[in-house]
């Protein structure tokens, strides 16, 4: 009989370690953390530990998760109820910035706007390439990673040459972009592919509704 045997036979006669428990406290096997011989039983006391450990580790991990989504939402809560308070684009524009800047700690916030009613002076309404268009109305979720788009990169001005990660959101009406909120950090990993995107998106719907109410 070989071990291969002996497993097929425990599986199969379920009831063999129950009629003979005594064998739980003769057999010993090496401590899965050292080279001293334990009984059964302890070993399968230390698995059961291992097993808790990462559970736990797993429970504060989904907590912390918690934690950090019920902080965010709150954020944005509060870029919600700023926006709905804006009467006119200049006090939208700011309320943005800064709560963008001061909020979720985004140092850099740049603002397009085009195809809209309402034709306006300043930087945010300066007409983009076709290229970038292109590249916004692509998006289906927003774009995280390297500032590869040099034109949007000159949007951020002096701050251009130190940004290494940006987010880019598109701004809709209906299916259509009119716009792109773009968010810069000096920080390459502040902003990578593979982070969640739900509430840069939510935040996009946000201020292209205010925008829209705003502009038309």
């Amino acid at each position: 009989m070989n071990a291969a045997d002996v497993a097929r036979y425990l599986k199969e006669h379920p009831d063999f370690l129950a009629d003979h428990g005594d064998l739980f406290t003769q057999l010993t096997v090496p401590h899965p953390h050292g080279g001293q011989a334990i009984s059964l039983a302890e070993r399968q006391l230390h698995a059961l530990r291992d097993k808790i450990r990462l559970l736990e580790s797993k429970l504060a991990e989904l907590i912390r998760f918690g934690e950090e989504n019920d902080e965010i939402g709150e954020k944005v809560h509060r870029l919600t109820l700023a926006l709905l308070e804006a009467e006119d684009y200049e006090s939208l524009r700011y309320v943005l910035f800064e709560n963008m800047r001061d909020d979720f700690s985004v140092p850099n916030v740049a603002l397009r706007v085009w195809n809209s009613v309402l034709t306006r002076d300043g930087d945010d309404f300066v007409p983009v390439s076709e290229a970038v268009r292109f590249f916004a109305g692509d998006l289906r979720h927003p774009y995280c990673g390297a500032p590869v788009n040099l034109e949007v990169l000159e949007w951020f001005g002096g701050a251009a040459p130190h940004v290494r990660s940006v987010a880019l959101v598109p701004l809709r009406r209906d299916a259509q972009v009119f716009g792109l909120l773009a968010l810069g950090s000096e920080e390459a990993e502040r902003f990578y592919p593979e982070m969640g995107t739900l509430y840069l998106s939510r935040i996009g719907d946000l201020v292209a509704s205010a925008l829209r109410r705003q502009l038309g």
